[in-house]
This record gives structure tokens, sequence and C-alpha cells, in this order.
């Protein structure tokens, strides 16, 4: 098991920005395009079942503030990867997003520490992580529910 996490840290470590523009992975939101890089995320539910998703990489500060706003549909497969330096409590919150959102926070080793749903679009109360995360990953509202995204949960960063 120590393994298997270690190898999930690295690979979530190691992973670097796909080109916006990189034919083999399209953007599934056009409007972020060109301000995001792109990568392919497995998330391995709380039954053990597999689920991918085609994510946005914000692991800059500007597009971290920027997230998923003024994004006012996403197909069921996408999401957002938030990807920070370091373990701490997140917070985020729903201004100028018109989506609604499942938000999945995980620690350095992809394992889910919490995970909220159905956010509230356009609103400014934080949502945070029940303890220190690395990662949060934003999923259209009801897809924790329907896939059975929760605290045993994990994210495999998929190169």
């Amino acid at each position: 098991m120590k393994a298997t996490c270690l190898a999930v840290a690295l690979m979530l470590a190691a992973c670097t920005p796909q080109a916006a523009s990189d034919p083999g992975l399209p953007g599934p939101v056009p409007e972020l395009d060109g301000h995001f890089g792109h990568g392919e995320l497995t998330v391995i539910a709380d039954d053990g079942t597999s689920h991918e998703f085609r994510v946005y990489l914000a692991t800059e500060m500007e597009q971290q503030r920027r997230g998923l706003m003024f994004v006012r549909a996403m197909p069921a497969d996408a999401g957002m990867l938030f990807i920070y330096d370091g373990e701490a409590i997140r917070s985020m919150w729903m201004k100028n997003t018109y989506l609604s959102l499942d938000m999945v926070f995980a620690r350095a080793d992809g394992t889910v520490t919490n995970v909220i749903t159905d956010t509230v679009p356009q609103t400014l109360g934080n949502r945070t992580s029940t303890e220190p995360a690395r990662f949060v990953l934003e999923l259209n509202a009801g897809t924790a529910r329907k896939l059975g995204i929760g605290k045993r949960s994990r994210l495999v960063w998929e190169d």
C-alpha cells in the first residue's frame, strides 16, 4: 500500500501541464483553452470502480484564482484539478462561477479528505477541506454522488 501511495504521489507531483493546443487531448471547455494545460485523471471511487476525467490544470496562482469562473457548461467527463505546492487547509468559493460543482479535496498521495457536493453558484461562502489537502478536483454537481466518490476514494494521475 505504501508503494502504491508513493507512486501516486510521485505521479501527481511530477505532472506538468500539457500545452492547451495538444491535438491528442482536445479541451472539453473551449473558453478555458489557452489559459490552462490539460490532463487526464482517474478517480478510484469508494467501491473500487475507476472513472476517467479530462481535466484542466490550475497550477499557477492566477489560474487558481480564475478556476471555472464564467464557464456556463462542462461535459460530464470534464473537470478542473487545482494543484498546490504543498498540503494545507484549502478553501474555495463560487464567485462568478455559473455551474454548481462538486469539490473533491485530496492529500498529496491522492486519497480524498472530503467532498463538498452541489455548491451554490455565484456565492462567496468558503468551501473548505476538513484537513490539509494538496489537490482540489472540481466536477459537475451530482457527479460525486452518482459515481460514489467519497472519503475512501483516491485520485490517480494518468500521464
